[in-house]
């Protein structure tokens, strides 16, 4: 692992943590059942704090699967996938808030995402 990699590590935690802190304010200040806005920012503000908690999890879990080694592209499959969990993450909170979220949609939306990524995984 190289600095740039511990750095971008650091930078992508920390920019989470800044996340949660804004999920925090909105949940506390903010009633997303009266406020439509409220809702759809509390819905990005949850998505994005997910997405960038698990970007270097999931970079540490390919570095790990490659043997320790950073290859090119490593960062970008993780922040692809981290944006993925983003998405679905604020998906299914607006589903929820809009009391529309059912299994079915839920499976229907992680098939989806799961055949976009191995699509756009594939080693060329």
């Amino acid at each position: 692992m190289e600095p740039r990699d511990r750095l971008t590590n650091i930078a992508t935690l920390l920019g989470a943590a800044l996340a949660w802190v804004v999920v925090l304010i909105i949940v506390t200040t903010q009633d997303p059942r009266t406020s439509g806005q409220a809702a759809f920012a509390g819905a990005v503000a949850i998505g994005a704090a997910v997405g960038l908690t698990t970007v270097p999890l999931l970079w540490l879990a390919i570095f790990s699967r490659h043997a320790r080694i950073a290859y090119r592209g490593d960062w970008i499959r993780a922040f692809r996938r981290g944006g993925w969990v983003a998405f679905v993450s604020a998906l299914f909170v607006l589903l929820r808030l809009e009391q529309a979220f059912s299994l079915p949609i839920a499976l229907f939306v992680l098939v989806i995402v799961g055949v976009a990524e191995a699509t756009l995984s594939v080693d060329r």
